[in-house]
């Protein structure tokens, strides 16, 4: 049984001596080296490698911090796949204990030396509760029970808010995912440089940080050859090796599929009643998997709080760690310690790019109207939908020189925000781009497109993004959307009006009529573009971008429907834009877009 702190007691009275350890040095340094965080209350305890029986048995290696002082502190539960080193020993272990909590750092099954073997999300629920179960046997918990962490310490989470115990009153997920498919894969398009970043963090990080380096270097000098292999399958294997979770997860594309049973832990959310604070970063790649848990804790009238900062995946654990520290502290506090005295005064706190300002709201989305901004001739995004029935614009995406990928949402250095300047300046990239605006264009919510699109092949990947141009042309990436579809083939003799005919083979720049019979129908899509707080100054330009992929980011599309990871034979694909296609931006001040002026194209 592990011995309470000096001078502590539990909930039934039991006393004892508190182990004299430190927290590794490691760590102690690296806690020196940050700035801007809260006061220490207390100096920090440590006990390392206690062992928890999983629910199957096998023993799952935990790490205790503790404040050395007299009294009762909650406990925070804190599980993890990637080892309970640095940066999570200093990060949460030493900065929450010596705020007053009793940390429970734990190595999941399968990873960190734990017993077992690691399975991306099957033994989640069940070692969560284990865990809780095991912790009731210690004399200083008190029965005040919190959790916190990011990303796959979100999962674990949520797995343990499927039957929240008792004890749990509060849970902090920061950047966190609650459905593994999502993560994988995007209506069919696998999500290929993020899945083979998870492989080799979940992989190596839990082996400490030079194992992780190496892979990671490895990863970076052959991402080339693994993206290009023809076929993908197993391409990733001469960087990190034999994987069998991670070849699982990419061979089953369909997310109805047997396979992801139970993966999906969503549904907990919409029965919660535990106080939860969600935390998340513009680029983020989990970004919108945090927004519709805030959605879904609303909808089931539990109480929450959501913070989105101008970061990515990693970034809000670095660059934006005060921000993201301070609001967990003060959500654990009020919660765990009846001291509401930090908490912000609404529900909702958003930093507005473009602005650098952080902004209050009473909700998320502040309004869920829409302004349509219409593709039109010559590259002109306008406010109303152009006159005219002819194809706008086409471009030929060809799977062997596939459209690059630049900034997003990635798990990489590089996501973000990025000059896009370069990529559209490509053949297979379109864009069409609104006026000077004349004043400010606030953008708060979620952005998305409505595309009327046909390919001369029936099959084809479509990437739209939303872009900002500042005064000098250069054009950074807001948010994006990315879907896959299947035209039905229509034949020469469906064109019935030879200047349907004229039209459509000069938009496609095809010269022979018969090549015209394999255009496909028209398909009507929409396509999720995630969710902003952007800023557009005056004499900044919106712009709509649209191609056929953002490779390797996700898999390129083959253009002929065969599925990306067996694929050997890549056919190009023609893609036409026609009349109809609107950038849908939220207006949170009913405000439409703006009258178009002197504005140009491209």
């Amino acid at each position: 049984m592990t011995p309470t702190p000096h001078g502590a007691t539990s909930g039934t009275g039991r006393a004892a001596a508190a182990p004299p350890g430190k927290p590794p040095l490691s760590s102690r340094m690296m806690r020196a080296t940050w700035r801007g965080l809260p006061a220490r209350r207390y100096d920090t305890g440590f006990e390392p490698g206690l062992v928890v029986p999983a629910a199957d048995g096998s023993p799952l290696l935990t790490d205790h911090y503790f404040p050395r002082a007299e009294g009762d502190f909650p406990t925070l539960l804190v599980r993890s796949p990637y080892g309970r080193g640095l940066p999570w020993s200093p990060m949460y272990g030493m900065l929450f204990a010596e705020q007053g909590f009793h940390v429970v750092l734990q190595s999941c099954r399968g990873t960190g030396g734990s017993g077992g073997r690691f399975d991306l999300w099957r033994n989640e629920p069940a070692d969560g509760l284990a865990t809780v179960a095991w912790l009731r046997e210690q004399p200083w918990f008190t029965g005040r029970l919190g959790t916190v962490g990011p990303s796959y310490l979100g999962y674990v989470q949520w797995a343990l808010a499927l039957d929240p115990p008792p004890e749990l009153r509060a849970m902090v997920v920061q950047a966190g995912l609650h459905d593994p498919y999502d993560l994988f894969h995007s209506g069919g398009a696998l999500r290929l440089e993020n899945a083979l970043a998870v492989g080799a963090g979940m992989t190596y990080q839990h082996r400490g940080t030079g194992p992780l380096l190496r892979a990671t270097l490895r990863l970076r000098r052959r991402l080339r050859a693994i993206t290009d292999a023809r076929p993908l399958r197993g391409a990733y294997v001469s960087a990190l090796g034999e994987i069998p979770w991670l070849d699982g997860a990419l061979a089953h594309p369909d997310a109805d599929d047997p396979y992801w049973r139970g993966a999906a832990l969503g549904a907990a959310a919409e029965r919660l009643n535990v106080p939860t604070c969600l935390v998340t970063g513009w680029h983020d790649a989990l970004a919108g998997q945090t927004l519709q848990q805030y959605a879904r804790l609303r909808a089931a009238g539990c109480e929450t709080a959501l913070l989105v900062g101008s970061w990515t995946h990693t970034s809000a654990l670095r660059e934006g760690w005060p921000e993201v520290f301070a609001e967990s502290l003060a959500w654990l506090r009020a919660h765990l310690c009846a001291d509401p005295s930090a908490l912000r005064p609404t529900r909702v706190r958003v930093q507005v790019e473009g602005l650098g300002a952080w902004r209050d709201l009473d909700d998320w989305p502040p309004s869920r109207e829409t302004a349509s901004w219409f593709a039109a001739p010559d590259g002109r995004l306008a406010p109303r939908e152009p006159a005219g029935s002819g194809p706008l614009a086409g471009f030929r995406y060809d799977p062997d020189d596939p459209t690059p990928s630049v900034g997003g949402p990635l798990l990489s250095g590089a996501a973000g925000p990025r000059d896009n300047s370069a990529l559209e300046a490509r053949e297979d990239v379109l864009t069409f781009t609104g006026p000077p605006l004349a004043e400010p264009l606030d953008v708060l919510g979620p952005v998305s497109a409505r595309l009327r699109i046909s390919t001369d092949t029936g099959y084809a990947d479509v990437f739209t993004r939303l872009c900002d141009v500042d005064p000098r042309g250069r054009s950074t990436n807001v948010c994006d959307g990315h879907t896959r579809l299947r035209t039905t083939p229509r034949t020469s003799a469906e064109f019935t009006d030879t200047a349907e005919i004229a039209e459509v083979a000069e938009a496609s720049e095809i010269a022979e009529i018969a090549e015209i019979a394999e255009i496909a129908e028209i398909a009507e899509i929409a396509v999720p573009m995630s969710a902003t707080a952007h800023r557009f100054p005056a004499g900044h330009r919106v712009r709509w971008q649209i191609s056929g992929g953002a490779h390797p980011r996700y898999a390129r599309g083959t253009g002929s429907g065969e599925p990306a990871l067996d694929a050997t034979e890549l056919l190009p694909v023609r893609v036409t834009v026609h009349p109809g296609s609107a950038l849908l931006l939220p207006r949170p001040d009913g405000a439409g877009a703006p009258e178009p002026g002197s504005a140009s194209g491209r």
